[in-house]
């Protein structure tokens, strides 16, 4: 299948791509909107400042033609990191900047109840199936995923948290609603775990 790429201008494109060849699919990276809408699936990666994604976004002119795609037109997708946050409807990272908007979610600061605890959460982490999903067939119940980030997702919908991580408080790591998932780790940086997570996505979701 064809996986189209979103190149914002934050994404850790050429990692992600290179899990997509790794699963045999074909990886698009594309800034352009019609070249995205003829892929299967869409990956929205992002790594950076939430208020310059979404500048990113709108500059390019891809945040109208990307919500058509998802939200009218169903197109699976799924967000990684700050690709997920984007995905929200607001972000409080320094001041409040409106996202797309496709789930029923804020962007808030990730604040653990131990103050030994290290913000930003970088490194490897659990991530508690809370949910059955297809996108966690073959996945142990206890593998780790790799994170870094000091914001997180929190979402109004608990039925769409499929997944958990505890770093001094839950968050949550995954997301499914309908043909939109998203995942606060870097399954391109999770070895096989991650990259089963990923062919998951592409393959039976």
């Amino acid at each position: 299948m064809i996986i189209g790429i979103i190149d914002f201008g934050l994404g850790n494109l050429y990692s992600v791509a290179g899990a997509v060849e790794k699963l045999n699919h074909t990886a698009l990276i594309s800034s352009r909107a019609d070249e995205l809408e003829k892929s299967d699936k869409l990956i929205l990666p992002g790594v950076g400042a939430f208020a310059d994604g979404m500048k990113n976004l709108n500059e390019l002119g891809l945040a109208a033609p990307l919500s058509e795609l998802v939200l009218s037109k169903k197109k699976p997708i799924i967000g990684i990191c700050l690709g997920f946050q984007l995905m929200a409807e607001e972000s409080y990272e320094f001041g409040k900047t409106k996202g797309l908007g496709w789930i029923p979610a804020s962007v808030i600061k990730l604040e653990p109840d131990e103050m030994e605890i290290r913000v930003p959460h970088v490194g490897w982490n659990d991530m508690l199936q809370v949910n059955t999903d297809k996108l966690f067939q073959d996945i142990p119940k206890d593998a780790l995923f790799y994170y870094t980030h000091s914001f997180h997702v929190d979402c109004r919908d608990i039925v769409c948290t499929i997944g958990t991580c505890d770093y001094g408080g839950t968050f949550t790591s995954v997301f499914h609603d309908d043909n939109i998932y998203g995942t606060q780790f870097h399954p391109e940086k999770s070895q096989l775990n991650g990259l089963n997570l990923l062919k998951n996505f592409i393959e039976k979701c």
